[in-house]
């Protein structure tokens, strides 16, 4: 069975005009995307290798990490064209 878990992404964009995100859910976390959606699906993988790296090597998983159980609700980001 997989666990998931809810973390917290700040996500800033930065002077080439790429977006980076960062987490303190996730001590390490960083990754950076042409857009705030390719920005979000690498910060993803991201966490989710640290998360087994964590596994794999019998450290603690961060107890700022939520487990998600039947619900989450997300702030999403959506570009329209003014």
């Amino acid at each position: 069975m997989q666990n998931q878990y809810s973390i917290h992404l700040k996500v800033l964009k930065i002077e080439n005009g790429q977006f980076l995100a960062e987490s303190d859910d996730v001590p390490g976390l960083v990754a950076q995307g042409r857009t705030i959606s390719e920005t979000v699906e690498i910060a993803q993988d991201v966490a989710r290798k640290l998360i087994d790296s964590y596994i794999e090597h019998g450290d603690p998983i961060p107890s700022t990490l939520q487990p998600i159980s039947d619900q989450i609700e997300l702030d999403i980001a959506i570009a329209v064209e003014a």
